[in-house]
């Protein structure tokens, strides 16, 4: 599956705003409030309702969490707008047909009952494959009858948090891995000094070195996040025709390991999975520019406050250098300057 384009009308921040997407890495940059996040989310409930047991809409609503599970709030908040549309076209490698899943929704619109088109070719097309999410806030530290306790309404998480807890217990303890996964899991593996286990009877993540484990409450931020990428790829979730979304990969991370963050993101492109990153880090953004190859496949999406303060100012290019709207390389002469002053 390849995620090709989205458009958005009158959906939160975006009042008309279409938005095409490459196989390999979409790095998504901008402003707080610009939308990065919403569009990492609309994407991800889309490719979740290819299970289908799964509906668009209804996911849409349980990553946003809008108040009492009304996705009419998600309509953008203009004076006398009241509906909403939502289009994703996706489609295969070196296939001509595309799939194109629409929901539209106005103010009338009860819970997450909004009009759907396109979910049976969307489900027939891509049922299997796999999807992920990972969060800015590391979660596994806090998986102990996490999903139990929001199923009763004790917590409110969206559903990110607790599908990504979800995603990590697959238990991994059978199959030989294929090299080029010996490759990957190694390199992290430098990174975490450990590998991530799952006790079931306690419902706690580990990292394990050697014959000792180590509760990942007291393994730093960073590593923990390190650690999921590991399971994911060692569980095979991040697989050829899979789609990652990783909001903030920099979060809590060592700038010394962020150009490793980035090779690694370019290998499994060059495996086959489609990346979308939302980010706020300079150095992060610099070194896709810098690593990627030839043959890479990489585009950055700038998202930025316009003129009018009811719409998102939309920018697309090959070259992080190049963004004329780009609000990381601003920020960081800003900071420069004030240094210099200093």
């Amino acid at each position: 599956m390849i995620i090709k384009k989205i458009k958005l009308e009158d959906y939160t921040v975006f009042k008309d705003q279409q938005i095409e997407f490459v196989p390999g890495i979409n790095v998504l940059i901008g402003e707080n409030g610009t939308g990065k996040t919403h569009i990492l989310k609309v994407l991800y409930s889309a490719c979740q309702c290819a299970n289908k047991k799964v509906s668009f809409p209804q996911k849409l609503v349980l990553t946003m969490l809008p108040d009492d599970y009304k996705i009419s709030r998600l309509i953008s908040r203009r004076q006398g707008n009241r509906a909403c549309t939502i289009r994703i076209t996706a489609g295969e490698p070196d296939v001509a047909q595309e799939r194109v899943l629409t929901a539209s929704f106005s103010g009338k619109t009860k819970k997450w009952d909004a009009e759907v088109t396109g979910e049976e070719g969307w489900e027939a097309a891509y049922s299997g494959i796999s999807s992920i999410f990972i969060p800015a806030k590391e979660i596994l530290s806090h998986s102990h009858n996490l999903n139990a306790a929001a199923e009763m309404g004790n917590v409110r998480f969206d559903d990110t948090y607790l599908d990504i807890i979800n995603a990590a217990k697959v238990d991994v303890s059978v199959g030989r891995n294929r090299a080029s996964q010996n490759a990957l899991l190694e390199r992290i593996r430098e990174m975490t000094h450990g590998a991530v286990i799952y006790d079931a009877g306690k419902d706690e993540f580990y990292l394990r070195t050697g014959n000792s484990k180590q509760e990942f409450a007291l393994v730093a931020e960073g590593i923990r996040k390190m650690a999921l990428l590991w399971q994911l790829v060692k569980n095979g979730t991040l697989e050829k025709g899979s789609v990652l979304f990783w909001d903030e990969p920099e979060a809590n991370i060592n700038p010394t390991y962020m150009p490793i963050i980035v090779e690694m993101l370019l290998e499994l492109q060059r495996k086959g999975v489609q990346i979308f990153v939302s980010t706020h880090d300079y150095m992060i953004a610099s070194c896709f520019e810098v690593k990627k190859k030839a043959h890479d496949s990489v585009v950055f999406h700038s998202l930025a406050h316009g003129t009018d303060p009811d719409s998102v100012q939309y920018e697309r290019s090959d070259r992080f250098a190049d963004l004329k709207n780009n609000a990381i390389v601003a920020a960081f002469n800003r900071l420069l300057d004030e240094l210099y002053e200093l």
